[in-house]
């Protein structure tokens, strides 16, 4: 059974939250972030809003799936994760 697009939400949510308090990660994670954001992008059910947030949420999964050291990749965003994580909150 395939997640609703506000499940696919909170898990990103959820991944982004990990990253944010954890200070690493890994590039499955990356990778997972990666899909959610492209089946979230194409779901015409996804707030607008959340669109914009959703497209600086992919470059940081591409940028972190191709970094040498990911965990600086991470430490280097934590408060674009700050803000995503607010503002993926207010809509959802």
């Amino acid at each position: 059974m395939p997640l609703s697009h506000e499940n696919q939400i909170f898990l990103l949510k959820d991944i982004l939250q990990n990253h944010q308090s954890d200070c690493c990660g890994s590039v499955s994670e990356c990778e997972q972030v990666e899909r959610l954001v492209k089946s979230l992008m194409v779901n015409t059910d996804v707030n607008e809003n959340v669109r914009v947030i959703l497209e600086e949420i992919y470059r940081y999964s591409q940028d972190g799936i191709n970094s040498s050291d990911l965990d600086a990749h991470i430490n280097s965003h934590q408060t674009d994760l700050n803000h995503w994580v607010d503002d993926i909150g207010r809509f959802y």
